[in-house]
């Protein structure tokens, strides 16, 4: 087959979690660029809405759905909607994440409330997409990690800003999700879903100066990650070219921790 054709996500469709913010519009951007039909699942409907139809303005198949998946209620509507709207599911990108944790001495509510939504919450989401991913005989989930799930801060980066308290559910999450991956991928065995992670290193996005030089001059492409970085990845474990890759966690960092 030829490369197009095994990168191509026509007639595909696929959801994306917080598919309005930084990461998950680039995500949705390269997944419609590829000629999929994509959904982007958000709890701020006015945001989600701008971004689809922003898209939709480019010619790209784009749509809003409203979801809370810290909200059990919220999970089931969510897919008996887009059942009946799609009729199928073929591509999960699990994205999304809440950070209500403050610091290392951040009130250990705010640790139960992230382990409310971006583990618990995840979780159920995450079972339900996977179901209608199987009624569709199989596809792709993609768990959307990151560095900080595989290695301890640098606290290095700070030097000279006002950062420097990195919060530590979002260590215990991320990490998590990188074994909970290699679960998935052996518990779904002969059900034709590939479950794959991707960890990214840090994006632009006009972090102070002092920290982007703190950090790029560790980076050997010199760089942070920008928004068309993680589209080519994406696209691959979801579409055929990806199909024999299952139960990985790719390192997206510009050779950071080589």
């Amino acid at each position: 087959m030829n490369v197009k054709d095994l990168l191509s996500l026509k007639g595909k469709i696929s959801v994306v979690t917080g598919g309005a913010g930084q990461y998950g519009r680039c995500i949705a951007e390269g997944l419609a660029e590829a000629d999929g039909t994509v959904i982007i699942a958000s709890r701020n409907r006015e945001n989600g809405q701008k971004v689809a139809e922003d898209f939709c303005s480019r010619g790209l198949d784009v749509h809003y759905m409203e979801l809370d998946q810290g909200d059990h209620d919220s999970v089931m509507k969510f897919k008996e909607d887009l059942q009946h709207k799609f009729g199928r599911l073929d591509v999960f990108v699990n994205n999304a994440v809440s950070r209500p944790m403050s610091g290392y001495n951040g009130p250990i509510e705010q640790f139960a409330e992230s382990m409310r939504v971006n583990a618990t919450g995840m979780m159920d989401l995450l079972r339900e997409m996977i179901d209608l991913i199987g009624k569709s005989n199989g596809g792709s989930i993609i768990n959307i990690s990151s560095m900080m799930g595989m290695f301890g801060p640098d606290l290095s980066n700070y030097e000279g800003t006002d950062m420097g308290d990195p919060p530590p559910d979002y260590f215990f999450h991320n990490a998590g999700l990188i074994n909970l991956t290699r679960y998935l991928a052996k518990i779904l065995a002969g059900r034709n879903i590939n479950v794959n992670c991707i960890s990214p290193g840090g994006i632009f996005n006009n972090q102070p100066e002092r920290f982007l030089e703190n950090y790029c001059k560790k980076v050997p492409l010199g760089r942070m990650a920008n928004n068309d970085d993680i589209k080519g990845l994406v696209v691959l474990l979801a579409s055929r070219a990806g199909a024999y890759i299952n139960g990985e966690n790719i390192l997206m960092d510009g050779g950071l921790n080589a």
